[in-house]
């Protein structure tokens, strides 16, 4: 468990389950909790409006998530399950890759119980529960973006056995956390760590310094990451039905060629294949 985690006093005293779920207890979030969500939602949906992806946008209305303070889970998972059968669990801390991805490929999503101070609200290292719930959650009410969710988590299923992971940890932090889409208005964000992040929300759209490259899976896959600053490539993709498809082929000779031609690119450099937008 992590320094960061060990601070809420509800995980501290919870056994989590083989699953590594725990309780969410939400009676037990204290009001200055709720209220750190409340200024993070009001926050990132005035800077959102015009740059969010509009499933997401609407995602938030039909999970109501604009309600006061921390969701609880009693309420919106049985929403999430009548949309797209998903729903969300409560975790202590980063959970292993292969508990990870057997939650996802059961339709389960992994969110942090703890949320930020209020000295962390532009940055922290680890996911907490306002980039879980508000970052993830909404796009999880797109049914084919569910699909996605469950088809890659079973792809990382194959993916432990073939030692092929971090080529896969690649697709999920280009697409799930640093997604952009392309619509009738412009680029939009699907992103969770654009979505629930301030300064990337505006920076991803509008800052002259990051490329933003047409989808191309490979590429991704062969396309490292930096974890503590904003990106320096984003990846935009046509439509979420573009995603699943890209799931649905045999990998088997993707990675063949990924371990033959161990070619990889730096998150600045670009490569000859590139289809660049303005």
């Amino acid at each position: 468990m992590s320094d960061i985690t060990i601070h809420d006093p509800v995980v501290a005293r919870q056994t989590p389950r083989p699953d590594f779920s725990i309780d969410q207890c939400w009676d037990e979030y204290t009001a200055d909790e709720h209220a750190i969500w409340d200024l993070l939602y009001e926050r990132q949906v005035a800077l959102l409006e015009g740059r969010a992806a509009p499933e997401f946008l609407a995602g938030l209305d039909l999970l109501s998530l604009s309600q006061s303070g921390i969701p609880n889970l009693d309420s919106i998972n049985p929403a999430l399950k009548a949309l797209t059968g998903w729903e969300i669990i409560m975790v202590p801390h980063l959970v292993p890759d292969d508990v990870f991805f057997t939650h996802l490929a059961n339709r389960r999503f992994p969110a942090g119980r703890f949320i930020r101070s209020r000295e962390q609200l532009d940055y922290l290292q680890e996911p907490d529960v306002f980039h879980d719930i508000f970052g993830h959650v909404p796009m999880l009410a797109n049914p084919v973006f569910a699909d996605y969710m469950q088809a890659y988590g079973q792809g990382g299923l194959r993916a432990l056995n073939l030692g092929t992971l971090h080529n896969l940890a690649r697709l999920y932090w280009y697409t799930v956390e640093f997604g952009l889409i392309e619509t009738p208005d412009g680029l939009r964000i699907y992103g969770a760590g654009i979505v629930s992040s301030a300064g990337e929300s505006r920076y991803s759209l509008e800052d002259d310094e990051p490329q933003r490259i047409r989808f191309n899976m490979e590429r991704i896959m062969r396309t490292e990451y930096e974890i503590d600053i904003f990106q320096k490539s984003y990846f935009v993709i046509d439509s979420y039905e573009q995603l699943f498809d890209a799931t649905q082929q045999d990998f088997a000779p993707v990675y063949e060629r990924l371990t033959e031609d161990k070619t990889s690119f730096g998150t600045h450099e670009s490569a000859p294949q590139d289809r660049l937008l303005p």
